[in-house]
């Protein structure tokens, strides 16, 4: 790790204002109302509606971020902004993600509290809220268009014909392994506030009639169908450790004898303190969640043995965003 300096530290304590920064672009839609023309303040101000000299200094600030490009008094996308940043534009669109980091940002600031009372500061808050809730589901859709193609094609579903995405929200995994394996069926099951975000990732995909979706809450209700591989994405995280056992247990159940589990989650190692990414990650759940937190793998190898299943290996792949894959299978 990069020595500690007193420069370094501040840069940290004030990384917020970069994010808060973006956060406000996209709030705005600045990125989307400029498009692929070039435009001054003023101009862009009566667009979207906004004081023009505090507008202008939301442009200075994308332009030093690198994010806008600046020519006299005049801004434009740049092909980064235009491929990531443009909702209405782009089908590489990570607007959603950076909204729901958005909106944790004011649990974020009363970490301290959390820690103090070991309680959640908004939990249940993206189910209650539908803003929120279509920010974090799609979110959650941004970031597996990201992952999923360099991901799926690297495990080997030969000869698997029914898939479990358990928790899968708007089903972008599904949709992604029953393109890359022909004769793949799949069931997303998700809470029933989930299946209007899996019909809109439907459409990008033409594969209705092989991804069907079940409305449901994984802890309480059956799931149904027998399935020869269980893809269980980023939902253990948000639970108890009690809560990943009955998780776990059903998912197995689920399985035909010899069925895959896969578990992809960000791992921590055995000390707990590392990698950095899924250390922080676990404030967030402490944040966000009754219970949740990241696992380490020793952890999660303990509770598919509880869970019956065997054979289980840490896959060697390559993944982006710091996530890692655990295979199980159910005994014969």
């Amino acid at each position: 790790m990069e020595d500690w300096t007193a420069d370094r530290l501040l840069q940290l304590s004030g990384g917020y204002w970069g994010s808060c920064a973006l956060h406000a672009c996209v709030k705005l839609d600045l990125f989307g109302a400029l498009g692929k023309k070039v435009m001054g303040a003023e101009l862009l101000a009566e667009t979207l509606g906004a004081d023009e000299r505090a507008l202008s200094m939301l442009l200075d600030a994308a332009a030093a971020l690198g994010l806008l490009h600046k020519s006299a008094e005049t801004y434009g996308n740049t092909p980064f902004s235009l491929r990531y940043l443009c909702k209405k534009t782009s089908p590489n669109y990570l607007g959603d993600i950076l909204l729901h980091h958005h909106y944790l940002v004011e649990a974020w600031g009363k970490l301290d509290l959390s820690v103090l009372s070991g309680a959640p500061l908004r939990d249940g808050a993206s189910d209650g809220d539908p803003v929120q809730r279509e920010a974090f589901l799609m979110g959650m859709s941004n970031l597996a268009s990201l992952v999923a193609p360099a991901l799926v094609p690297q495990i080997d579903l030969q000869g698997k014909r029914q898939l479990l995405d358990l928790g899968g929200g708007p089903g972008t995994y599904a949709f992604h392994f029953c393109r890359q394996n022909p004769e793949l069926e799949a069931l997303v099951f998700d809470l029933p506030t989930s299946e209007p975000f899996e019909s809109r990732c439907a459409q990008n995909f033409n594969l209705d009639d092989r991804v069907r979706f079940q409305g449901g809450d994984f802890l309480a209700d059956e799931i149904e169908g027998r399935f020869d591989v269980a893809w269980l994405s980023h939902i253990l995280h948000g639970e108890s450790p009690e809560n990943c056992a009955l998780i776990l247990s059903k998912a197995a159940q689920a399985l035909e004898p010899g069925g895959l589990l896969l578990i992809h989650e960000f791992i921590l190692d055995d000390s707990g303190a590392a990698p950095l990414f899924p250390a922080l990650f676990s404030l967030n759940m402490l944040l966000n969640t009754q219970g949740g937190r990241s696992y380490r793998e020793r952890e999660l190898r303990a509770m598919l043995e509880a869970a019956g299943l065997c054979s289980i290996e840490r896959l060697e792949i390559e993944i982006p965003l710091y996530s890692t894959v655990l295979a199980a299978k159910r005994k014969e």
